[in-house]
């Protein structure tokens, strides 16, 4: 038999979505699965976004052009300008979602062996697009104890060689819902000026802050505009995760001639979600206002219930919409397999994101879940009784 590809072979399973077919069977024999695993938000996407698909009225679903239609490209510059990111049409390259706006920037900047400094634990797609593309992560631990906020600008200058070419942040993050601060980013400048690497900020959260907080974006950092690389997507924005449309921004003109390279290869970005998305950019400021309200009422019941259980250590996020709690089981893969496979309470059950798949280091984040509380709050309270007392049956039995 012909042999797979060692890469195939090394790309990791999603702990997002491994347990699917667990949750799969539950449903099948009548039970209720609430699923926490899954960044996927029940907010309702913008009713403009939608009406401009049913009233297209296309004769011919043809290629879009492989950077993104220059209407929506110059609407989106308009959209980063409101939120005080000085750039125009020309420094954008529209993709099929952040993944592929990830992957067009490793090919373009990366090769074969060359090292990307990420803070862990991190989104988990990071290790498949870094194995696809033949680059090494190179994990820098943030802490439970700090809330996963940004490790010291020494520790990150220690794990320099000739081969790291970037470092890359996901700002508002995910899975911990860390937002970092105008100085972490000022400081993460002042790094990858004095050694000429890129700094990659993954932003698709970036309208989700809470608290007062405002989210302070790296194409808001003078002094590295050769440096600094934006992913985004309107997946979270507008509750638009089917529409497959996401970007790089950049101002670095070599980036952008190279990731184009990449964009024609694939031909073009999907003409309807292209249609969605340009639309969405006319919705009214009062819908985010509702939503990051409904997030903030989520977060604070999801973090007030955890806290009731003994043993439960939750960091407080700042944005987005995930939190990493600390359980007190020793395996959170096993025990999110036997919640699905074994344990009902009145025939309910939960579904989590195991934190092991959101490192690098092997070993860490063992006794840790992502949570993402894009439930309704009754649900959020439901499934934290249920998975109160599983953690109660599961240790009993150990």
């Amino acid at each position: 038999m012909p042999n797979i590809s060692k890469k195939g072979v090394a790309m990791p399973l999603s702990p997002i979505r491994k347990l699917v077919p667990y949750a799969e069977k539950a449903k099948k024999e009548g039970v209720k699965v609430f699923h926490l695993n899954i960044g996927q938000p029940d907010i309702k996407t913008p009713k403009i976004a939608l009406n401009a698909i049913k009233n297209s009225n296309l004769d011919v679903l043809k290629y879009s052009r492989s950077e993104g239609s220059e209407t929506y490209r110059r609407k989106l510059s308009q959209y980063y300008r409101r939120n005080d990111i000085e750039i125009d049409a020309d420094n954008i390259i529209i993709t099929t979602g952040g993944s592929e706006a990830l992957l067009f920037t490793f090919g373009s900047i990366m090769d074969l062996g060359d090292e990307v400094i990420i803070p862990e634990p991190f989104y988990a797609n990071y290790n498949g697009f870094s194995i696809a593309q033949g680059v090494t992560v190179i994990p820098i631990l943030s802490e439970i104890d700090s809330n996963f906020s940004l490790p010291s600008i020494s520790n990150f200058e220690a794990l320099i060689t000739p081969k790291t070419k970037a470092i890359l942040i996901c700002n508002p993050g995910n899975p911990t819902g860390y937002l970092y601060s105008k100085d972490e980013i000022r400081e993460l400048a002042i790094l990858v000026k004095k050694h000429d690497l890129f700094l990659i900020a993954d932003e698709v959260y970036r309208e989700f802050t809470y608290d007062g907080l405002e989210h302070f974006s790296i194409m808001q950092q003078e002094g590295i505009e050769s440096n600094a690389i934006i992913i985004d997507s309107v997946s979270k924005r507008y509750s638009m995760c089917g529409a497959r449309i996401g970007c790089i921004v950049t101002r670095n003109k070599s980036v952008l001639n190279t990731a184009l390279k990449f964009a024609q290869a694939r031909l073009s970005p999907p003409t309807y979600g292209l249609i969605a998305s340009e639309a969405a950019l006319e919705t009214p400021t009062n819908y985010f206002n509702e939503v990051i309200n409904e997030y903030v009422k989520r977060r604070n019941i999801l973090v007030e219930e955890l806290n009731k259980i003994d043993g439960v250590i939750v960091a407080i996020p700042n944005g987005a919409f995930y939190c990493i709690a600390e359980l007190p089981v020793s395996d959170t893969d096993d025990f999110a397999q036997w919640m699905l496979e074994k344990f009902r309470l009145n025939n309910q059950t939960i579904m989590v994101a195991p934190a092991a798949g959101f490192y690098s280091t092997k070993g860490l984040g063992k006794n840790q879940v992502r949570i993402a509380y894009v439930l309704n709050k009754e649900d959020l309270k439901t499934s934290v009784a249920i998975l109160k007392a599983a953690i109660t049956e599961y240790n009993s039995q150990c």
